[in-house]
C-alpha cells in the first residue's frame, strides 16, 4: 500500500497493456460485487500498474451492465489512488476530428438508473464535483500527448449518454447547442465514484467519429468506430507508457481528501453493516 500505483481502465479497443512486466492476475471481490474482470498488475517503465478492461475480457458488457462501483472499489483495494480512463467517444465539434485525442475537463450526465454513489443506507456524503477530473492527472496527460506530437484538445465537456444505441440527430444537435465537445457512454458514474473513493481520475478520450450530426459523413456505426480505434490504439498505449514514465504526477490536487468535508452523518450513527461495507473508504473517520 506504500508504493504509488497507477490504475488504468481500458475502454473499447484497449484490452491489455503491452510491455507490462512481472504480470499477475488478481481476482477481487468487493462489497459491491465483482468487477468487470481480473485486475492485471505489473510494472511498466518502473511504475507499479493495475489494469482493468472496463467491458470485461472479450468486451462482453454494454455500458449499462458495467459494475462501476465494484470496478472503482477494486482499484482502491489494490492500492491505486490515481486512475487513467481510456474512453472511445464521438465528436460533437467540427474541429475534433476522428483520430484526435481529447482530455475533457467537464462532464454532463445523461445516464439513467446507474448506481452512482457508494453512500446511502445510513450515511450521507456529498463530495465536491465542480471540477470532475483531477487537474494534476490532466496536466501530466497533456504533457505526454504533447511529447507524442498527436493532435490533442486540452479541454471540453464529455456528455455521458446511457447507450447502447448511438444518438439520434436531435440529441446530437442538442448536445452541440450547449457546447459539448464529445459524447461517450462510460465516464459517469465512473468519475463520480472515483471522487468519492478519493482517487485522482482523468480521461483520455479517443475521438472515433462525428456522432450523427455531421451530414457530410455517414452515420456512426460500430464497424466504423472499430476501424478508427485500431488506428488510435498505438497512441493510447504510448500515452499509458508516457504516464507511467512520469508517475506520480507532479501537480497538486485535493482529490485524495475529497471526503474531508463531505460526510454529514455522525460516524457514531452509521449502521454497523454500512461501516463495514465502506470501511476502506471512510475508515479514517471511524473511531473503531
Amino acid at each position: 500500500m506504500g508504493e504509488a500505483i497507477l490504475g488504468v481502465i481500458g475502454g473499447t479497443g484497449l484490452y491489455e497493456i503491452e510491455g507490462l512486466e512481472d504480470v499477475e492476475r488478481v481476482e477481487l471481490d468487493t462489497p459491491f460485487g465483482k468487477p468487470s474482470g481480473a485486475m492485471v498488475t505489473g510494472r511498466l517503465a518502473g511504475t507499479r500498474m493495475a489494469f482493468l478492461p472496463r467491458h470485461g475480457p472479450g468486451h462482453l458488457l454494454i455500458p449499462s451492465e458495467v459494475n462501476y462501483r465494484a470496478n472503482i472499489h477494486a482499484f482502491r483495494q489494490i492500492g491505486a489512488r490515481h486512475l487513467l480512463s481510456i474512453s472511445a467517444v464521438g465528436s460533437l465539434a467540427g474541429d475534433i476530428h476522428p483520430g484526435d485525442m481529447v482530455v475533457p475537463d467537464q462532464v454532463f450526465d445523461r445516464t439513467k438508473g446507474r448506481p452512482h454513489t457508494f453512500f446511502g443506507q445510513g450515511i450521507a456524503a456529498h463530495v465536491s464535483f465542480g471540477d470532475p477530473f483531477c487537474p494534476a492527472m490532466r496536466e501530466a496527460l497533456l504533457e505526454v500527448l504533447k511529447e507524442l506530437d498527436v493532435r490533442t484538445h486540452a479541454r471540453g465537456t464529455y456528455v455521458c449518454m446511457e447507450g447502447p444505441c448511438f444518438s439520434s440527430r436531435a440529441e446530437s444537435e442538442f448536445y452541440r447547442s450547449i457546447g459539448a465537445a464529445v459524447i461517450g457512454m462510460t465516464n459517469l458514474p465512473e468519475a463520480k465514484l472515483a471522487r468519492e473513493a478519493e482517487i485522482c481520475y482523468a480521461t483520455l478520450a479517443l475521438s472515433t467519429d462525428y456522432d450523427c450530426w455531421h451530414h457530410s459523413e455517414e452515420s456512426v456505426s460500430a464497424n466504423a468506430v472499430k476501424q478508427v480505434l485500431a488506428k488510435n490504439a498505438d497512441t493510447a498505449r504510448a500515452a499509458v507508457l508516457g504516464m507511467a514514465s512520469r508517475f506520480p504526477p507532479s501537480g497538486t490536487c485535493t482529490c485524495q481528501q475529497a471526503l474531508d468535508t463531505a460526510i454529514l452523518t455522525d460516524p457514531a450513527d452509521i449502521p454497523a453493516e454500512t461501516r463495514d461495507r465502506l470501511r476502506l473508504l471512510i475508515g479514517r473517520f471511524l473511531s473503531d
